[in-house]
This record gives structure tokens, C-alpha cells and sequence, in this order.
């Protein structure tokens, strides 16, 4: 079988061989067959055989892999035949999961944490890390709001805990805690990350997994692991794509046709210009999305890099609408000093440009999609020179697209330098020292015009945001029979700079040079009427952790930490907060009583943590005084002479104010049957938020202020809920290979003790409704409570009527009720991968249910009394045959709806052509081709452009939920792909 070689020769060598179950001894069909350091590698046939050839090295070792079996290492030496038996690997329970300072494997786990490497992605049009893992992990979720290229997500770790202090986690990338501040128009500061990059993405879930982080671990952790070089022989890997998009669900306006016919059975005032415009294909396009990545990696005994060249252009569904991202990465590791001495270093550099449609000062396209849908469909789009129709009275979408623009420019560096030294056989130094740097500038353009009378006006904004950190920790290890001890000792400082400066010019003439290019063609600038504004902001964070992790027979399992962190935010009183946790775990499939059972893991988890939250705003706690300087008189400004002024106070010192706290008990139970074909885990949680910070009205007359910010007393709330993971793995001895898993969360949120009867957001939004609010914190109901006067129908005359809750006989403010929430109640995903072969197909659903939507580009558009006057609408608005057409639609439960979904997410079709095949193996060693699916499709009541929706639109600072108002539409994608491994 086997085919001879000399193996004193630099020709290449060939080794064969067959791969075995070493507990059944039957044949692995599609066991991985690598090159260690390389790409170059084969798969085993129907019986287990396989055939590679190699280049001659006397240090050529290599990699078996199969799913579901421990890998194995095998040097070749001087051999051609090479037969090996595969142990099974229950679980992969020696998979290495990062808990933050550290790593663990996944079977000595104690806390709430779940792993998702690169091979598990969701694949096609990525922007972000969050959209990688979303649908992946139960407990987390990730809401793609918006389709807008660039726009943020939404990403929730077992509910949201503070009423205005958001649900983001905290993300780490390589070590370095990031500061996701959105300013300067950055719509998602996670962009400036390749995708591609990513080697992993472990999610902390509780809070003694989470704990380690203290005062930034309240909403979870999400650590970052970007990829590194393998020593051995060096590889090249080239991937590009091409995706095409098109808006996935357009809104159901009518047609001119339909138009004419429902205006006039209104009676309505109907102008008819003789044209048929689907206004929302106007301002959409198909979107071309190209994708291309360089990556080369590899290394000696010593040395191991990585490094990557990346560039995506992306355009939106809506015209002026694009992403365009460049990054570039090196990663490197240096072992010297007998290995006693190893320094990591990691750099990341991107620039982007994000051009956004018109729309109001958040941007989104606002204004493009407002008037699309309200748009007479009778008006032509374009006059006979083809230029955008120009008429009187209205506003025709084309012009806004050709006259206003929104661009944003970010260059952001990321690095950090690690050095670490083994000063004894069992201890370790380690100093962390990164630099998150980043600069934006937004420009907000307006062209100059006659028809419609316009000046020209450009406003600009200059963003820098630094964020510092130096860490020292100390590593001891000690392991001695049955005794596993790991300490962990350090010191944390980390650094926050934010500054913004903007201003305006206004007045352009009409010229061809836009003013974004030329700004001194302004004409007015004057400190008067325009005068420059901004602000800057500086915080610091110092921190003193501590985590030990203790094994007992390999079965016991203990984890202790404890975090001090002091914040500038904070005053003298109660600047320091401190965060423990305890964790342990018994794997009970270790146990003497279990070893003959069918588990090949069982283990219990119980833990208990706390972690804080500091999301309040700089200097607060400070005072803050204006000094009052008469108007005639002249003081010197050398500082030689002093003189008294008058001082008004308007903010008193407030050094009491302490940390936001949110105590968390987890109880877990992870599984696995079947030699660990089946496995999966069951959590409960009970995550209660306290001291919730928040800014109220002072009870005390001598506070100047107008609100100043406390903490609640014993005002809480609570997220509480079950998680289940299921996961089944099936490999045949043909090489079919079959993965199904999924997940479920049931979650429930209250807000408990608020010594206010309700507190209002949620902003609405459109004629008439802008004093309303929509969302309400109300006591013994969950956050993002819809609170809201209940739409009962139409009186004889055809206007709304409402319930008066209160009884008292008229219906006012008083009569909102609490009328479902944003929250989804159950959260549930699907992924399976097929393979065969050379073939793999990759599915991923997700869903939620037992949440609402509050419809506000309804409540703003379509109604009876907009399309008699002539504006277009959906078959919403006739709906109700009782409606007058002089009826007004106040915010209420009539637009109210159902967000619950089931959505196709990703489909993703590969299939791996061998290169010896075509006969190009000598220089090329793998050729992936795919096709990948993204939305195709959604199940929903919903009728909007997407159930998936949560416009911005806080009162004060207090958090929105739910709102759906002209966002973004989604898309839908198909991206062709083709990579090359060298």
C-alpha cells in the first residue's frame, strides 16, 4: 500500500495510511489529513485511507482531525505508512475557551460562558463581530436593527439591567478592553474590525464569569481572539466575493392606479400628473458588495506571525448609501530567552467611509424614505431631460438624494503589546500595554439651489477618541496529584479621551465644487450667528483583581474572584466599588457511580457574582458654577492681579453618588451522551440590577439644578430565565457528515420599587405627535413597556375613541395603560451544517416571540386624512370603512403590532475542489468555492419593512425600545465567494 521514497532526496514525499476508531477500529471516513504549519492536507476515503504528499523534512509532522475525536500529532520521520487510531473526545470537552486574563478548557469550566470559533460563523455580509454570532448563543441577543451598511447592532446579554445606562457588553479585543463610544456620526465603532480576522468570539454570561471585568462586566463580556501564526512552513490564502442586494420587503404603498381610485372615493383633493412612480424603487438600487482579503501566516520554533490586507465596499439598498472599509493587521509572537520570555504584539489599522442618505440629524435616510412613501405615484420622477422632476408644492425624493449628503471618514488604530516572563517554574509576569486611537470626521453637505431655493451649507465634525491601558498581572500555577491550583493577581489603568469640535458655514453660491471640497467658498462664518461648538471629556479607571481556580481529582471545581475598581466619574465618597464572585462545578460524569453510564460528561455549575456599571456621564458629581464679570470692567490676564466676581452656582457637588450594582446567581447543568454525538447545557438565571443610576427631579429647593443625577433606593430590576443548547454531531463511514444544533431562552424582565409612577421615552414622531412618548418604566412590568391610551374604534362621527382606564369620565394622560413590551419573551435558534465530501451546506434560523412593535411610520403615514390630502399610503390606512377622513391618529395602541419572527438568516452552500484534480496542486493547495443567502425570507404579522426594528428614540438620556420609525429597510443578499490557499 505503501509507495517508497527516498528520503535522502528533496524530492516531495508521499505518505499513506489508514485512520481508525481506536475504540471500534473502524475506518473514519473524512478525517482531515494536514500538513502541520500548512494548508496543504487531504481527506481519508470510505475506508479510511488516504494518500498526501509532502515536502521532505525530516521535521514534517502530521495533524489528524475528525470531529468528535481528540486530534493527534505524528511525526513522519522517515516513513511512508502511517496507520493511526483516533480516541474519542466526548464534547470536545479539551477545547480551549478565553475567560478574560487567561484561558480555560470547556470541561473545567465553572461559569456561564460559550465559545464560537471561526469554523461556526455566519457567513456572506458581515460589518461587525456581533453579526458573526448572532442566533450562536442562547441567552444573547443580537438585534440587526437597520439594513443600513455600517449601522449598529443591537446585542442584549440575558436582558437589559439599567434604565439608561444601555445593554452593551463590554468588548475585549486580544486583551484590550475597547471604548465603543458612537461620536462624530460613527454609526457602529465595532466596523473598523475584519470579520475575516477573527479566530474566536467568547461570550461571559454570568457574573462569575464576568466579574474579572467589575465595574464593566454588568451587561457581559464578549472577548475578541483574532488569529495567529503556527510554526512551519508558511501560507498564503486569497479569498474575494461579490454580493448582490436588493431590498428585502418593500412597504405595500399604492400604485398610481390604486392611488387615483382610493383618493377619490375619499373625496380627497387628488392631483394627477399622469405618471406611475414607484417611489421606493426610485430611491433603491441593486447593491453590489465586493470583498477581498490577503492573508499570509507561518513561523520557525521561535517566531510565529500573522498578518492580513482587507478591503470591503458596500453599497445600501438606498442611492448615496455606502460603506467603504480598509484594514490592515499583524499579529506576532517571539519566544527568547530559553522560552522563558514571550512577547505578543498585535496591531490593527482601518480606515472607513461611510456615506449615508439623507435624513435627520442621526442620519439613516430619514428623509430619502419619508418622502418615498408619502410621494404622489401620479408625479414622473424625471422631466424630459431626464433630470429629477421639479414640481410645486411637494418634494420630489431625487432632489433631496442629488442635494444633500452625509459622509464620515474614521481612521482607527488598535495595538497592544504583551511581553511575558517566567520568573519561576509556576509564575508568571505579564504586562498588557495597548492604545485604542481613533479620529472621525462628519460632513453634513447642503447643496446650494435655486429651484427649490436652497443655500448652500456645510457643517463639519472633528472626533478624536484615545483610550489607554496598562496592565501588570501575576500567573501562579501549581499542580500536584490530584490538586490543580491557578492564581491570578493584577493591576489595571486604563485612560478615556473624548473630544468633539464642530462647526458651521453657511451660504454657499451655486458652483460646481462642493462645499465639502472647498469650504472657504462660505460666506458666512461669523462667532455671532454661528459660533463654533464642542466638548471634551476625560475618565480614568484603576483596578485591583484577583481570581483563584482550584481542582480537586479532576472532578471538583472551585473559582473565586474579586475586582476593586475606582472611577474619576464617581466622587470622593464612593469612588471605589467592589465585585466578588464564586463559582463551582462538580463533574459528575467522573464519579465512580457514573463512569459505566452513558454520559461521557455531566457536570454542575453554580455561581454567584456581582459587577457594577459606570455608564453615567463624565464630571457629574462635580460642581459647576458661572462666574459673573461685569460687563465694563477690565481685568489684566496675566494673572498679576486678582479680583473678585460673583459666582452662581448651578449644579451642587454630589459625592455620594455610587456604583450601579447587578447581582447574579447562575445554576447550570452541561451534558453530553453518546460517546458526545448529543450534547448540550441547561442554565438558570437571576440577574437583579440595584442603585440604579438615573437623573430625576430635585425634591430639595436649594439644588439649582433642574435634574441632578442619584441613585434610586431600592429600586431593582430583575432578568430572570432558562437557557437551553442542544447540539447533535453524526458522522457515517461515508464520509456524510451531519451537524444539527439549537438554542431557546426564556426570559422575563420587572422593574420593581420605583418611587415614580411611570417614567417615560420612547419619543414619537411625525405631525402632530412629537410631545408624545411611547415607552414607559413602570412598576411590576418589564423595561421597554409600551404605555399607551388603548385604541377601542370610531364613535358615530368616525373619530378614534379610546378607554378611560380610570373611570373618571373623560380620557386624558391618565388613561395609558401598560400594553405589552419591546422584550421579547422567548428567543429561539437553529443551525445545522451538512456535509459529503467536498460539499457542505450551512443553515442558520433565528427568532423571537412575545414582544411588540411600535409602528410609528404608520402612525406618522398612513391614515385616512393624509391620503385625502392627497399623500400616498398602504391599505392600513382604509382599513377601517367607519375612519372619517377627518380623523387625527394620536399615539395609541391602534399601531401597536406583533414583532414576534421566524427568520432564514443564512444559507451558505461551499464545496472544496482538491487542486490535484485539475492538476495545479504543486503551487496551490485548496480551492473553496460557495454561495452564500442572507434574510431570504421571514415569517411575521408584522407589515413594516422589517419586524427587526429599534429606532433611537430616548427622552433625556432614558433608553427606547421597539420603535420602528422610517428605519432602514433590510436586504436581501446573495454573495458569490471564491478562496485560494497557497
Amino acid at each position: 500500500m505503501a509507495h517508497s521514497t527516498n528520503a535522502k532526496t528533496t524530492a516531495d514525499v508521499t505518505i499513506t495510511g489508514r485512520v481508525t476508531d481506536a475504540t471500534t477500529n473502524e475506518a473514519l471516513a473524512g478525517c482531515s489529513v494536514v500538513l502541520k504549519g500548512t494548508q496543504r492536507g487531504t481527506t481519508t476515503d470510505a475506508d479510511g485511507q488516504y494518500r498526501i504528499t509532502i515536502p521532505n523534512a525530516n521535521n514534517a509532522v502530521l495533524v489528524f482531525g475528525f470531529i468528535g475525536f481528540v486530534s493527534q500529532e505524528v511525526a513522519v520521520s522517515n516513513r511512508t505508512a502511517i496507520n493511526v487510531a483516533l480516541s474519542s473526545s466526548a464534547s470536545e470537552l479539551s477545547q480551549v475557551v478565553v475567560i478574560g486574563y487567561g484561558s480555560t478548557t470547556k470541561k473545567d469550566m465553572t461559569g456561564s460562558i460559550k465559545s464560537v470559533k471561526s469554523t461556526d460563523f455566519n457567513r456572506g455580509i458581515i460589518n461587525s463581530p456581533e453579526q458573526l454570532i448572532q442566533g450562536k448563543v442562547a441567552g444573547v441577543n443580537v438585534t440587526s436593527a437597520s439594513g443600513e451598511p455600517g449601522s449598529s447592532q443591537t446585542i442584549t446579554i440575558r436582558g437589559p439591567g439599567g434604565v439608561r445606562t444601555g445593554s452593551t457588553p463590554l468588548f475585549v479585543l486580544d486583551g484590550l478592553p475597547l471604548d465603543n463610544s458612537s461620536t462624530g456620526g460613527v454609526t457602529n465603532p465595532l466596523t473598523f474590525l475584519n470579520p475575516q480576522d477573527i479566530e474566536s468570539i467568547d461570550v461571559l454570561k454570568d457574573a462569575s464569569a464576568t466579574a474579572i471585568y467589575g465595574a464593566r462586566g454588568a451587561n457581559g463580556v464578549v472577548l475578541i481572539t483574532t488569529k495567529k501564526g503556527k510554526s512551519g512552513s508558511a501560507s498564503l490564502t486569497l479569498s474575494s466575493s461579490l454580493g448582490i442586494s436588493k431590498m428585502a420587503r418593500p412597504l405595500p404603498v399604492f400604485t398610481a392606479d390604486e392611488f387615483r381610485e382610493q383618493v377619490k372615493a375619499l373625496g380627497g383633493v387628488l392631483d394627477d400628473k399622469g405618471g406611475s412612480t414607484d417611489w421606493q424603487k426610485e430611491i433603491s438600487q441593486t447593491a453590489y458588495t465586493q470583498n477581498h482579503n490577503l492573508s499570509f501566516s507561518g513561523g520557525s520554533d521561535k517566531l510565529t506571525y500573522y498578518g492580513s490586507v482587507g478591503v470591503q465596499n458596500q453599497q445600501g439598498v438606498l442611492k448615496n448609501s455606502q460603506l467603504d472599509r480598509y484594514t490592515g493587521r499583524i499579529n506576532a509572537t517571539q519566544r527568547m530567552l530559553d522560552d522563558r520570555l514571550t512577547l505578543d504584539v498585535n496591531l490593527n489599522a482601518s480606515y472607513t467611509n461611510n456615506q449615508r442618505p439623507p435624513g435627520n440629524s442621526a442620519g439613516s435616510g430619514v428623509t430619502t424614505i419619508g418622502g418615498a412613501i408619502s410621494a404622489n405615484p401620479t408625479f414622473p420622477a424625471y422631466d424630459s431631460a431626464g433630470d429629477p422632476f421639479q414640481y410645486q408644492g411637494a418634494t420630489n425624493p431625487l432632489i433631496t438624494l442629488k442635494l444633500e449628503k452625509d459622509i464620515t471618514t474614521t481612521n482607527r488604530i488598535v495595538a497592544n503589546i504583551s511581553p511575558s516572563y517566567k520568573i519561576l517554574k509556576n509564575l508568571v509576569y505579564k504586562l498588557n500595554f495597548g492604545i485604542d486611537n481613533s479620529s472621525a470626521v462628519r460632513d453634513q453637505q447642503s447643496l446650494a439651489n435655486a429651484v427649490p431655493q436652497q443655500d448652500g451649507r456645510l457643517l463639519s465634525t472633528y472626533t478624536t477618541n484615545r483610550n489607554v491601558l496598562v496592565e501588570n498581572y501575576f500567573t501562579y500555577t501549581l499542580t500536584k496529584t490530584n490538586h490543580n491550583l491557578t492564581a491570578l493577581l493584577g493591576h489595571s489603568y486604563q485612560n478615556f479621551f473624548v473630544q468633539e469640535r464642530n462647526w458651521s458655514i453657511n451660504k454657499f453660491p451655486i458652483t460646481p465644487v462642493e462645499p465639502i471640497y472647498n469650504p472657504g467658498l462660505g460666506q458666512e462664518l461669523t462667532l455671532a450667528n454661528n459660533r463654533p461648538t464642542g466638548f471634551a471629556l476625560k475618565n480614568e479607571l484603576q483596578s485591583f483583581f484577583g481570581r483563584v481556580n482550584y481542582q480537586f481529582n479532576d472532578k471538583y471545581l472551585v473559582t473565586a474572584t474579586v475586582r476593586a475598581d475606582g472611577s474619576s466619574k464617581f466622587g470622593a465618597n464612593n469612588k471605589y466599588g467592589v465585585f466578588p464572585s464564586f463559582s463551582a462545578g462538580w463533574r459528575l460524569s467522573e464519579e465512580s457511580f457514573l463512569k459505566s453510564g452513558p454520559f461521557t460528561d455531566l457536570k454542575l455549575r453554580a455561581g454567584w457574582g456581582q459587577t457594577g456599571n459606570q455608564e453615567i456621564p463624565a464630571k457629574i458629581t462635580q460642581a459647576l458654577f458661572t462666574a459673573q464679570v461685569s460687563n465694563t470692567t477690565s481685568y489684566p490676564l496675566d494673572g498679576s492681579t486678582s479680583y473678585p466676581a460673583g459666582i452662581s452656582y448651578t449644579r451642587l457637588a454630589n459625592p455620594d453618588i455610587q456604583w450601579e450594582v447587578s447581582s447574579q446567581t447562575d445554576l447550570g447543568l452541561d451534558f453530553a451522551v453518546f460517546k458526545g454525538a448529543l450534547s448540550g447545557s441547561v442554565d438558570y438565571f437571576r440577574k437583579v440590577s440595584n442603585k440604579i443610576l438615573l437623573e430625576v427631579i430635585p425634591a430639595d429647593p436649594v439644588q439649582p439644578a433642574s435634574t441632578y443625577w442619584t441613585n434610586v433606593p431600592n429600586m431593582s430590576i430583575t432578568n430572570q430565565g432558562v437557557e437551553l443548547d442542544l447540539n447533535y454531531r453524526y458522522a457515517s463511514l461515508s464520509g456524510f457528515r451531519f451537524d444539527i444544533g439549537g438554542n431557546i431562552t426564556f426570559i422575563d424582565n420587572v422593574v420593581r420599587n420605583s418611587p415614580y409612577s411611570v417614567i417615560t421615552s420612547g419619543s414619537a414622531q411625525g405631525s402632530g405627535l412629537t410631545s408624545a412618548t411611547v415607552n414607559g418604566y413602570i412598576n411590576g412590568q418589564p423595561i421597554g413597556t409600551f404605555f399607551l391610551k388603548e385604541f377601542t374604534g370610531f364613535d358615530e362621527k368616525g373619530i378614534s375613541t379610546y378607554r378611560d382606564a380610570d373611570g373618571d369620565g373623560i380620557v386624558t394622560d391618565k388613561d395609558r395603560i401598560a400594553a405589552g413590551s419591546a422584550l421579547p419573551t422567548k428567543q429561539f435558534n437553529i443551525n445545522s451544517t451538512l456535509a459529503y465530501k467536498g460539499f457542505d451546506l450551512a443553515i442558520n434560523f433565528n427568532g423571537v416571540s412575545g414582544n411588540k412593535v411600535y409602528d410609528n411610520t404608520a402612525n406618522a403615514s398612513f391614515y385616512k386624512l393624509r391620503l385625502s390630502k392627497g399623500l400616498n399610503s398602504t391599505p392600513e390606512a382604509i382599513q377601517y370603512a367607519q375612519e372619517s377622513i377627518n380623523n387625527s391618529a394620536p399615539v395609541s395602541t391602534r399601531y401597536l403590532k406583533s414583532g414576534s419572527f421566524f427568520r432564514l438568516n443564512n444559507l451558505a452552500l461551499g464545496y472544496n475542489l482538491n487542486p490535484k484534480s485539475i492538476g495545479i496542486n504543486r503551487w496551490l493547495n485548496g480551492i473553496r468555492i460557495s454561495v452564500t443567502a442572507q434574510n431570504l425570507f421571514v415569517i411575521t404579522k408584522y407589515d413594516g419593512y422589517d419586524p427587526e426594528v429599534n429606532t433611537d428614540r430616548a427622552v433625556n438620556g432614558i433608553s427606547s425600545f421597539g420603535i420602528d420609525y422610517l428605519s432602514y429597510p433590510k436586504a436581501r443578499s446573495v454573495i458569490f465567494g471564491l478562496n485560494l490557499t497557497f
